[in-house]
C-alpha cells in the first residue's frame, strides 16, 4: 500500500514510523514532513492546508490510504474532499471537526447531550467577555477563571487565570497571541480542579477502542508555570485512570458523544481525543480534539503492537469491534526539547548535536518536529518544539530515567526542556 501522512511535526514522525512497521506498507509519503521524517518517508512539498493540491497528489500517485495528523486540514474539510474523490482517508469530517475547531460549538454540544463539563459563557467580543467577567457569574474578583479562544490556536489559546484581573488581561492580549480569527468568540469557563488526563480512542462512527491514558505537561516552565504551549512532555501510565473511572467515562462521556454526533448527522470516524479533569465529583470534559495529540502520539504509538494499517482499515469499514488491538505492557515518557525563545519567538538555525549517539538504542526513539538540514547535512532547529525524546520501560520511573539520560546526549545553543515531566 502507498500511504500518505499529512503534517510536519513529531506526531507525524511517530505516525510515519508506525506505518513503516506495517507489512502492508510499501511506500510512505508525508506532506510536508521534516528532516527526521525524510529518513523514512518521501517528503512532499505541499502544506497541510492546501487541501486541493493534496487531493490531486493522492489521485495522481494512487495513494491507498491517507492519515491526517493535525486539526487544520480536518477543519478545512480534507476528509470530505478526499471522499468525493473516492480516496480512502482516516480523519474527522469537516462538520465533526467543529468539536475542536470551535470551543463554543463543542461546549454547546456537551450541554445538548448532558456531558459533564465546566460551566461556561460565550462572548462575541473582548468587551463582552470583560462584561461577563465583571458580572460575577464566575465568582468574585479573586476567583480563578479559564479564558479560551473559540478557534484553532495551536494549543496556545487557553489561559487559566488566577483571578479576574489576570482574566481581563488575557482577554485583552488573546488577539496578539492567537490572531483575530481565533477570537471572533471567546469562551469563559469556571476553573476546575483535580488531575488532568488525556484519553484518546479510535472510532468508526459507532464503535471505539481506547488507547492507554496519557498526561500532558502544557506549561513552558517547571512546576506548571509560564505560558501554555503545544506540550512540553507526556507520560503514558495505566494508573492514571482506574477501571472504575474508565467505565464511568465511557458511559457518561464517550457513548453520549458518539451517539450525539450520530444524531446530529456527523458520525465520528477517526481519532477522538478527550481532555479530562478528574475532579472530586468525577471526570469532567475540558475539551475535544479530533486527532492525535502532540506529544501524546509519541508515547502511545511506541506501545502499539497491532498493525496501524489494519486499525485504519477497520475504522473505514466500521468493523473496529472485531479487531483486538494489542499494546505493549509497561510505561512510556516523552520529553520535548524546544528552541530558545519558545513559545513566543523561537530561535532557529542552530546545529543539533548528539543525535547519532542515540540511533539504534533499545527503547529510545527521537521524533523530529521542528528540524531541517543545512548545506553540510547537519540537523538544525527549524521551529519552536524541535525534538520529542521518548523512552519505554517496565515502569514509569525507569522510562523517565531512560528518557532524561537520552536528553543529556543532545544539545544546541539555547535548548530548553522541562526537568519535571512525570513528576
Amino acid at each position: 500500500m502507498k500511504i500518505l501522512v499529512i503534517g510536519s511535526g513529531g506526531r507525524e514522525h511517530a505516525l510515519c514510523q508506525t506505518f513503516a512497521r506495517s507489512k502492508k506498507a510499501t511506500k510512505i509519503f508525508c506532506a510536508n514532513g521534516n528532516a527526521g521524517i525524510a529518513e523514512i518517508a518521501e517528503c512532499v512539498n505541499i502544506k497541510p492546508d492546501e487541501v486541493e493540491r493534496l487531493a490531486e497528489f493522492a489521485v495522481e500517485n494512487a495513494i491507498d490510504l491517507t492519515f491526517v495528523g493535525g486539526e487544520t486540514s480536518l477543519a478545512l474539510g480534507i476528509v470530505d474532499k478526499f471522499e468525493k474523490c473516492n480516496l480512502k482517508i482516516v480523519g474527522a469530517s469537516r462538520q465533526a471537526a467543529q468539536l475542536e475547531a470551535s470551543k463554543s460549538f463543542s461546549k454547546d454540544f456537551m450541554r445538548r447531550h448532558n456531558i459533564p463539563t465546566a460551566q461556561y459563557e460565550t462572548a462575541h467580543s473582548a468587551a463582552e467577555a470583560i462584561d461577563v467577567l465583571r458580572s460575577g457569574k464566575f465568582g468574585n474578583e479573586y476567583s480563578p477563571v479559564v479564558v479560551k479562544a473559540d478557534g484553532l490556536a495551536a494549543g496556545k489559546g487557553v489561559v487559566v487565570a488566577k483571578d479576574r484581573y489576570e482574566a481581563e488581561q488575557a482577554v485583552s492580549e488573546l488577539e496578539n497571541l492567537v490572531g483575530k480569527k481565533a477570537i471572533e468568540k471567546i469562551v469563559l469557563e469556571e476553573c476546575l480542579f483535580g488531575r488532568e488526563v488525556s484519553l484518546i480512542m479510535f472510532a468508526d462512527g459507532e464503535n471505539f477502542a481506547l488507547m492507554p491514558p496519557v498526561r500532558d505537561h502544557k506549561r513552558i516552565g517547571e512546576n506548571d508555570i509560564g505560558a501554555n504551549t503545544g506540550g512540553m512532555g507526556t507520560i503514558s501510565d495505566s494508573s492514571l485512570l482506574s477501571q472504575k473511572d474508565t467505565e464511568k467515562i465511557v458511559e457518561e462521556i464517550i457513548k453520549p458523544t458518539l451517539k450525539g454526533a450520530e444524531d446530529e448527522n456527523f458520525p465520528f470516524r477517526g481519532i477522538l481525543f478527550l481532555g479530562l479533569m478528574m475532579t472530586g465529583t468525577g471526570a469532567k470534559l475540558l475539551e475535544y480534539n479530533v486527532r492525535f495529540g502532540d506529544p501524546e502520539t509519541q508515547v502511545i504509538l511506541v506501545r502499539l503492537e497491532t498493525d496501524l494499517v489494519e486499525i485504519c482499515e477497520a475504522i473505514l469499514s466500521q468493523t473496529l469491534v472485531n479487531l483486538k488491538i494489542e499494546w505493549r505492557e509497561g510505561n512510556s515518557a516523552c520529553v520535548v526539547l524546544a528552541s530558545k525563545g519558545y513559545p513566543q519567538k523561537p530561535q532557529t538555525g542552530d546545529i543539533i548535536s548528539g543525535l547519532d549517539s542515540l540511533r539504534n538504542q533499545n527503547d529510545i526513539q527521537v521524533f523530529h518536529a521542528g528540524t531541517a538540514r543545512n548545506e553540510s547535512g547537519d540537523f538544525t532547529t527549524a521551529g519552536g518544539r524541535v525534538l520529542g525524546v521518548t523512552a519505554t520501560a517496565e515502569n514509569l520511573e525507569e522510562a523517565l530515567r531512560k528518557v532524561y539520560q537520552a536528553v543529556s546526549e543532545i544539545s544546541w545553543e539555547g535548548m530548553q526542556y522541562r526537568k519535571d515531566i512525570g513528576k
